[in-house]
């Protein structure tokens, strides 16, 4: 099977993904160029290198890396790694540098291959679901908590050379699969992300969350919401490592069957390396914008169009957005204040 071993391959976003996969392939014997746009991260991997911490042990890598501003084209295959509001400004400055032969592959959370589409064209924007754990701890310095399997696809479902071909080359990195329904992967991350917001609301590792009886049911009722919605866009939602979206189908049954697999998200937690998802590290550490206007908020605004109530997400999501302004704290009180607001928010 042919890869990109003779390919210059572009990273954008050198952060807890892209610094990640780009090592990885750097290390493998590929021709990667990191792109940040963090003048203090370009820096200290420029000065002392790229350390990998965590699930791998405890390595320096010395890849080649650029400031954001100092990229130049023509680019071939581009590792698309920011944090999804920043999506948009990316593709625009990478459009008119892409070779017509080039493409983008998203290696983000949400949906952002429609966004992705729309500025630089379908055929030339892969998609993909990218579910390991990974923390930018400081410039330089990246923790992988856990490894979880890429899965790689063209946006219509086509087993083309080119994903492949992106199979072989990202296998250095991580695990990694060609799919057929990239876009049921991506709808699973999104009734995954349903729980990993309310978690991430307080200020308690993962598993306590879970194990109390409040946070439990608003995850449960949350990733609900979600799967319904996303049944109105994909005919399969796919799971997320041990995370089972169709565990949360209405059916007889559906409480016991999603507190199954929110208990055993709980219990993978227990010991790993990662106690808190990203989501509370932007909310808690790093104090700046999380990702929730592209998943939860994506959630409610399809939700609304579709005609299908999602009333847990749309307090969350108002929740989130006040931690994010600095008008509320990480407390335990605001699982009950994501309740009280979801029985007074409308339905649909």
């Amino acid at each position: 099977m042919a890869d990109l071993k003779d390919t210059p391959i572009t990273v954008v976003g050198a952060g807890a993904i892209g610094g990640t996969i780009g090592v990885y392939l750097d290390d493998a014997g590929y021709d990667v160029t990191l792109v940040d746009a963090s003048t203090e991260h370009v820096s200290a991997i420029r000065e002392v290198g790229l350390r990998i911490t965590g699930a791998r042990g405890d390595r320096t890598f010395h890849p080649r890396v650029i400031l954001a501003e100092d990229l130049r084209g023509p680019l071939g295959p581009t590792l698309l790694c920011v944090k999804g509001h920043f999506t948009e400004g990316a593709v625009r400055d990478l459009e008119p540098l892409l070779d017509p032969d080039g493409y983008v592959v998203s290696l983000q959370n949400g949906l952002n291959e429609a966004l992705i589409a729309e500025r630089v064209g379908q055929e030339r924007t892969v998609g993909a679901f990218v579910h390991f754990g990974a923390d930018l701890l400081e410039p330089g310095v990246i923790q992988l908590g856990y490894e979880e399997t890429i899965r790689v696809g063209e946006l219509d479902g086509r087993i083309t050379p080119r994903v492949e071909a992106l199979e072989e080359t990202l296998g250095h990195a991580m695990p990694t699969r060609v799919t057929e329904n990239v876009w049921g992967y991506l709808w699973g991350k999104l009734v995954f992300g349903a729980t990993g917001f309310v978690v991430s609301c307080v200020d308690a590792p993962v598993s306590e969350v879970i194990d109390d009886p409040l946070g439990r049911s608003l995850c449960r009722a949350a990733s609900a919401e979600a799967y319904l919605v996303a049944r109105t866009q994909v005919e399969r939602v796919e799971p997320i490592g041990g995370f089972e979206p169709e565990k949360f189908a209405p059916r007889e049954d559906a409480e016991a069957r999603a507190d199954e697999t929110l208990m055993g998200l709980a219990d993978a937690w227990r010991g790993a390396i990662k106690q808190h998802m990203g989501i509370w590290r932007d909310l808690k550490v790093k104090k700046r914008k999380t990702e929730v206007d592209m998943l939860v908020g994506q959630i409610v605004a399809v939700g609304r169009e579709q005609g299908v109530a999602t009333r847990v997400n749309a307090a969350t999501l108002e929740v989130v957005h006040e931690i994010q302004a600095g008008k509320r704290g990480m407390e335990w009180e605001n699982l009950e204040e994501i309740s009280r607001r979801a029985c007074r928010v409308p339905a649909g």
